[in-house]
């Protein structure tokens, strides 16, 4: 039986992940579109008040995410931490994002971590055509995570994550005489980490740059009938310089620069031929080098497909930070433009952050995105239990 609601529901949960409605360009709007976007979603506090930059920022509970890579400079044998955010809440109102992390250290040099993300994608009442009721389903997704980070020298370390992403936002419903099913895929992140110290007169600094190829993996599709599609292929590096101003006081700017590195959608004529761009129907490998010269656009498009993230955190005393950042994505590729803004605690037990954003654009579903991470680290707790 076809199911209006089905396919509404489809589109709905792809359309306000990725392709903002109200984007306005001189250029062709032409969004890349991947399965599981949840993927590319800031999962902690820190990194989303930060303007969504994190691949080289200073490592934490979160790194997962941003860069595996961190953990090796960590401080600390061991921690875990949990975020949650009730997301596009100013849409709709029951889909939630909870993310768990954590390291051990094995020795000076190695470090294992493993996360899961879980979005709940809220309630659909299926219907058929007559608009009679057929039952209630909650999508879900969720990936899981495990990483390996060495240190290989003073200033460098690299990282490896394997990916585990399941994708049911269907439940099995019958569209037509296509049969639905659970998406399933693997990836795999590979990444990089440099740090070294500066002196700036009198003043110490740090200088920090990152490299993570993340969900670099298989297709996924909720159909036999139908070609699968990239899950979200990503290319994030980006740079940190932080100062100290003193002994209690210190400040670091970071930016971030983004690429899916997955096909944009060529221009077809009325025939369904290819016109202009290539074509996207490639393997992964493939993909990935094309995605640089891809764009019906030319050189000009293929610049649009970066965006950026700026942050800027301030510390008091190592205990006490605000944050504040940008995110800016070109208008014909999303247009998800927003402030950012937050703050954070660090106690001798656990650390607590919280997260804000503010849009742009009107209409924004993005608007007032809040969350919220809490973390704690095994040499405190051990500590506590030890007076």
């Amino acid at each position: 039986m076809k199911n209006k609601a089905l396919t509404v529901s489809i589109i709905l949960l792809f359309s306000i992940f990725v392709s903002p409605a109200w984007a306005q360009d001189d250029d062709p709007y032409n969004v890349i579109q991947t399965a599981v976007p949840f993927l590319t979603i800031a999962p902690d506090s820190r990194a989303g008040a930060l303007g969504d930059a994190g691949v080289a920022t200073s490592p934490d509970l979160f790194s997962m995410h941003w860069n595996p890579a961190k953990y090796a400079f960590i401080d600390g044998n061991g921690g875990f931490g949990m975020s949650y955010s009730p997301w596009l809440r100013a849409l709709v109102p029951d889909i939630n994002l909870a993310y768990l992390s954590g390291y051990y250290r094995v020795d000076s040099r190695q470090v294992l971590a493993a996360s899961l993300m879980y979005s709940s994608l809220g309630e659909i009442q299926f219907t058929d055509d007559y608009g009679n009721y057929q039952r209630n389903y909650n999508p879900n997704e969720f990936s899981v995570d495990v990483a390996y980070s060495r240190l290989f020298s003073e200033h460098w370390s690299g990282g490896v994550a394997m990916r585990f992403i399941y994708s049911n936002i269907t439940g099995g419903m019958t569209v037509g005489t296509t049969e639905t099913k659970a998406g399933i895929a693997f990836a795999a992140d590979a990444s990089a980490y440099y740090t070294n110290k500066l002196k700036l007169g009198s003043r110490d600094g740090n200088i920090a740059a990152g490299i993570n190829l993340s969900n670099i993996g298989s297709k996924m599709s909720y159909t036999t009938d139908v070609d699968p599609d990239f899950i979200p292929m990503n290319m994030r590096l980006g740079t940190t310089f932080s100062i100290n101003l003193d002994r209690y006081n210190a400040i670091g700017f970071s930016l971030d620069v983004n690429k899916l590195l997955v096909p944009t959608p060529p221009v077809y004529d009325e025939e369904s031929n290819i016109i202009d761009g290539k074509d996207p129907n490639v393997s992964v490998p493939v993909a990935i080098f094309q995605s640089f010269y891809d764009a019906p656009g030319g050189f000009s498009e293929e610049m649009k497909e970066f965006s950026q993230s700026f942050g800027i955190e301030y510390w008091y005393n190592q205990q006490f930070a605000l944050r504040t950042g940008y995110f800016n994505e070109a208008q014909s590729k999303g247009n998800k433009k927003y402030f950012t803004v937050g703050a954070g605690f660090r106690l001798s037990i656990f650390s607590l952050d919280f997260s804000y954003l503010v849009p742009i654009t009107q209409n924004n579903p993005l608007a007032r995105t809040l969350r919220f991470s809490l973390g704690f680290e095994f040499d405190s707790l051990r500590n506590l239990s030890q007076k």
